[in-house]
């Protein structure tokens, strides 16, 4: 059962002079821009491994890569900045941290990249560890393979257990991967009928750069192939038409071919020239992950992952995806009774994550007004009495508020903030069970208060 505390129509937060819709989704992160989303499911847990665009930037400024998961597809977990160009000292430093696919394969995480050669060149990094939060390192110490437009990977590994890797851009070129996965057993070529427009649809003038910028008929296909198999058909996704980008696919009986053009199924990205994406099935639900420019300063050049659920059609094709902001259904709650990480959120104003490797990670910069929002909490029937917070990092006194369902009225529990212990507490002031959104916010004076590592409930 939900109960609902004030009218929830339109959340209007009148004394922070702002207003939004409580059923936004679309972007999921934010508070990081977040392009190139590669979702892959493991287990009960989706990890999304994006790119990141720098607050600031007006081109692709772009020198790391960061980790998010989640179990129930609403309320994402920030597992820190993993991969950085640095760990690929071959590579041109803090620039060209371009798209990225990982995989798991027998015990062992595999993160495919593309970035610069410190000459300038294009080439494919690969980066391996342990576990998803790493340690990450460069698996072979050199390119895994160099070319114009060799920017893009996506990792695909087949139901008979050969695994192949596909990436281009203006050009699309695949190679089986050895059981070692960072070595193509046969090398690579073009993937064939490349140039067909029967195959990779239907022809315009681009820009080949590979040519001096020259202008020169090409087919649809622009970049970023993601390959995924339904039964017996293979299934090529990618963005499609040049710029501006919109999303395409095409099929295949085998992982060689031939390919045959289906057509158009994402429309260009709001506020964006890009729509970078990847197609993944979780928890029985199929989902289309992409990037727009939408959250706020957003744009071309800071875009931010978006998702969709679809259904494939009754003959096996795949349906056009209308952009939404709601995004998708929960598929599952969260507990409050136990240690909820701060960086665990569907929805942010003004926050941001630590820039850390490693598994400990926090909410950081942090000022008066700012607040995010845990969808889906279930109190259970047994009302809770105290709240706990943790913070780090003490920099100025200021005041932790949780509301249930909105903003509106008073906070059922506010929890003062005094530099006096990380762990501090206050009485829920609120009789509460069942299933609620909670909003956390914070207010004072003025500065940055602290850093914020988790919370929790307790009866």
């Amino acid at each position: 059962m939900r109960k609902n505390f004030g009218l929830i129509s339109m959340l209007t937060l009148s004394a922070l002079g702002m207003t939004m819709s409580l059923s936004a989704q679309n972007p999921v992160i934010h508070t990081m821009y977040t392009p190139d989303p590669a979702p892959y499911a493991h287990g009960d847990t989706l990890y999304l491994f994006v790119d990141h665009d720098e607050d600031d930037a007006q081109y692709f400024k772009m020198k790391d890569w960061l980790l998010y998961c989640t179990t129930d597809m609403v309320n994402w977990t920030y597992l820190g900045t993993q991969v950085s160009t640095a760990t690929f000292k071959w590579a041109r430093q803090g620039d060209r941290a371009w798209a990225s696919q990982a995989v798991e394969r027998n015990g062992r995480w595999y993160w495919y990249m593309c970035c610069n050669t410190a000459r300038g060149g294009d080439a494919l990094a690969v980066a391996v560890a342990d576990s998803p939060q790493g340690p990450w390192t460069d698996a072979i110490g050199a390119p895994l393979a160099e070319g114009f437009g060799f920017i893009d990977p996506t990792v695909f590994v087949d139901d008979n257990g050969k695994a192949y890797l596909f990436w281009g851009n203006k050009g699309c070129w695949y190679g089986e991967l050895n059981d070692d996965m960072v070595s193509f057993k046969n090398g690579y070529r073009e993937v064939p009928g490349f140039h067909d427009p029967e195959c990779f649809g239907p022809e315009s003038l681009k820009e080949n750069w590979a040519k001096g910028g020259k202008k020169e008929m090409m087919v649809g296909y622009e970049e970023g192939p993601w390959v995924t198999r339904k039964g017996n058909t293979y299934f090529m996704t990618y963005p499609a038409g040049g710029v501006p980008e919109h999303m395409a696919y095409s099929t295949a009986p085998t992982i060689d071919g031939p390919w045959t053009y289906r057509g158009r199924i994402m429309d260009q990205a709001e506020n964006s020239f890009t729509i970078h994406g990847g197609e993944v099935t979780f928890k029985g639900h199929n989902y289309m992950f992409y990037h727009n420019g939408a959250l706020p300063d957003g744009g071309g050049f800071r875009r931010s992952t978006c998702v969709e659920e679809f259904k494939y059609n009754a003959d096996g094709s795949i349906p056009f995806i209308p952009f939404t902001k709601e995004g998708v259904a929960p598929l599952g709650t969260v507990n409050p009774y136990v240690r909820v990480e701060a960086e665990t959120m569907a929805d942010a104003s003004g926050l941001k994550n630590d820039s850390r490797d490693g598994v400990d990670h926090y909410v950081t910069s942090i000022n008066n007004g700012d607040w995010l929002k845990i969808r889906e909490v279930d109190f259970g029937k047994k009302a809770p009495t105290h709240a706990t917070v943790a913070i780090e990092a003490f920099r100025n006194r200021a005041s932790i508020e949780f509301y249930a369902d909105n903003m509106d009225g008073a906070p059922i529990c506010t929890i003062d903030v005094t530099g006096k212990g990380s762990v501090q507490k206050a009485r829920v002031r609120t009789k509460l069970t069942g299933v609620h959104d909670v909003y956390i916010r914070f207010t004072g004076g003025e500065g940055d208060y602290f850093d914020f590592d988790w919370w929790q409930f307790k009866y």
